[in-house]
């Protein structure tokens, strides 16, 4: 275990035990081992993945040893997934290697059943038609895809599951929920215990801002008839007016600087009550877990919590003596094991009464999702056949017209140069002689899949069209490695179930380092 811990130390600051424990359990399928695939899988297989599958039927040539260097020299002319999955297995001997000599498109058709014993699939380098039949499988059987594509200098990356629960979204601002507008008992005690006229100047610029914000507040409401200050800029008056060294008092400058706090304490996002009011928290006896918690959290918040989640129990650091700061941070802590108990007794009672007493979820489990209750959410992505069929060309041609960087362009134009390959059974630019006529039938198809999703009349930039071209759908290392590192990214986030995906189709421009995410 400090083998493990050692070699995780730095990711398991970032996703935790739970997390890397998930991903240990994961089993990945990579459909491909070009460089998108290769670079995808080298990071999860790094981050310790339980076991991968490389799927892919090609052998190593020439091309493969300018842009993969998970193949060498003495692999040449040999299967390239089996030399990839022994140079990766180098990387991380506790990951559990295989591979299958097999294209994807024919595993599809000989053995669709093949993909439902992983966990999560990544396909690379698919063309439409296959990724669609690939989606249907993995919906049906209830396994993560992850698509990425690198085509010359533009790349796409999208997900697609059929639900996807978050507890840990680690949002980039985090809200301070420390209840200071509605203290409750043991807090009021144990601020009714201070007394900021203090005549020790030492005791008053070491009284825990917390404390002060309430205290204040209560001043105001006292000469107020009730009521807050109408603003901020009174109630940091009011604050200033209580502050004696300026330069000493820490304290107050932590209070001016969360004295929002008070007035505007953090509400209800719509996330979290889109979570709430979903259909799902209906639970019936094949509900998930999750969605127990969640009818659980509704009941809790319209009892105990009088509209409020559970507390998390963390205060920010204070200025203050250790004695004050740790016996607030015990009130807030008890506090928040009260709630995790009450929000327990819940999920036993909704259990019970669904029929499934007899496998209780885990305290840690409740615990977890208490703590983070202010941040759930829940991801369903669009089918991709919903995505192509859908009437969604009128937002495209918005986009086209409004956006001055190609994404939407490269975003059609990456559907189009399937439907090029479809139709001529090649890809655009594959021979120098006939770029200037490809230019022309791609636009053309590029304009029918707009003109068929109701984007009749929008334009497409000529160079864009004219670059997709001279792409020759070529695989370059450098756009590769960017692809399959924001998919392996995603692929972090779906496993350990921590941070929220993107939603919707991510384009990477390489021609302008910009990407964009798309939701068509």
């Amino acid at each position: 275990m400090a083998q493990r811990n050692n070699k995780y130390d730095r990711q398991l600051r970032i996703w935790g035990e739970h997390g890397q424990t998930a991903l240990e359990r994961a089993r990945v399928c990579v459909l491909n081992c070009g460089p998108t695939g290769s670079e995808a899988l080298k990071n999860l297989v790094l981050g310790g993945i339980g076991s991968f599958t490389i799927v892919d039927a090609s052998e190593v040539s020439v091309s493969d040893l300018g842009n993969n260097y998970l193949v060498d020299w003495e692999s040449m002319g040999q299967s390239k997934a089996k030399s990839v999955c022994a140079l990766l297995q180098e990387l991380n001997e506790s990951v559990v290697a295989k591979f299958v000599e097999e294209s994807p498109e024919a595993l599809l058709k000989s053995n669709p059943t093949f993909f439902a014993q992983f966990t999560l699939v990544i396909a690379t380098q698919m063309t439409e038609t296959h990724l669609l039949k690939l989606e249907e499988i993995c919906r049906q059987h209830n396994v993560m895809l992850v698509i990425a594509r690198s085509y010359g200098l533009a790349g796409l990356v999208r997900i697609s599951v059929r639900e996807h629960v978050i507890i840990e979204s680690k949002p980039d601002n985090r809200v301070e929920d420390l209840r200071l507008h509605i203290p409750w008992p043991e807090l009021q005690s144990y601020v009714d215990e201070f007394d900021i006229d203090t005549p020790d100047n030492n005791i008053h610029k070491h009284i825990p801002f917390a404390i002060l914000l309430i205290k204040i507040a209560e001043d105001w409401k006292k000469a107020h008839g009730g009521k807050l200050p109408a603003n901020v800029r009174l109630f940091k008056e009011a604050i200033t007016a209580r502050r004696r060294v300026v330069e000493e008092e820490d304290n107050y400058t932590e209070a001016l600087k969360s004295a929002y706090i008070m007035l505007f304490p953090p509400g209800i996002s719509s996330q979290l009550r889109a979570v709430l009011e979903d259909k799902a928290a209906e639970v019936e006896a094949s509900s998930s877990d999750f969605w127990i918690m969640v009818a659980a959290l509704k009941q809790f918040m319209a009892n105990e919590g009088q509209g409020e989640p559970p507390l998390d129990g963390a205060i920010p650091d204070m200025h203050s003596f250790t004695d004050y700061y740790i016996k607030l941070q015990k009130i807030y802590q008890a506090r928040a094991e009260a709630d995790v108990t009450a929000v327990e007794g819940y999920v036993a009672r909704i259990l019970k009464r669904i029929g499934r007493d007899s496998s209780p979820i885990p305290r840690s489990t409740i615990k977890l999702f208490c703590k983070n209750s202010r941040n759930l959410r829940v991801l369903r992505c669009k089918m991709l056949s919903d995505e192509y069929s859908s009437r969604s060309g009128s937002e495209l041609q918005r986009l086209l017209a409004a956006e001055e960087s190609s994404h939407p362009a490269l975003y059609i134009l990456l559907r189009a140069v399937d439907h090029f390959a479809a139709t001529y059974n090649r890809f655009p630019g594959a021979f120098d002689g006939e770029i200037e006529e490809d230019v022309s039938r791609l636009k053309s198809l590029a304009v029918g899949l707009l003109n068929d999703m109701g984007g009749g009349g929008a334009s497409l930039p000529e160079d864009v069209v004219s670059e997709v071209c001279r792409f020759g759908a070529s695989e370059i290392h450098c756009v590769a490695s960017i692809v399959g590192g924001i998919a392996s990214q995603e692929c972090i986030k779906l496993l350990t179930r921590q941070f929220t995906p993107i939603q919707g189709t991510l384009i990477y421009n390489a021609m302008s380092a910009t990407s964009l995410v798309l939701n068509v």
